[in-house]
């Protein structure tokens, strides 16, 4: 248990740290289980953590992929959530 409470801080600070580049709070709140269970061993780099996200899309959970999806139509649109 501290193990993963470690591991969640680790990912939340290096996530908070690039967080203009690597998505909002929400987006990283929708997908701390997803990126734990498919991409734990990319922790605590954010980039790594996002392109295994999307290399796993069809697994992820329905919160973590319409996060997915939002910021993907937002990049678009030309702005960043």
């Amino acid at each position: 248990m501290r193990l993963l409470l470690a591991c969640t801080f680790l990912l939340i600070c290096a996530a908070s740290a690039d967080a203009a580049q690597r998505g909002s709070a929400r987006q990283r709140s929708a997908c701390t289980d997803d990126a734990y269970k498919f991409c734990e061993r990319y922790v605590p780099d954010a980039a790594a953590v996002e392109s295994c996200l999307k290399a796993n899309f069809g697994g992820l959970s329905r919160a973590c992929k319409a996060q997915i999806q939002g910021a993907a139509a937002a990049k678009k649109r030309g702005r960043r959530h």
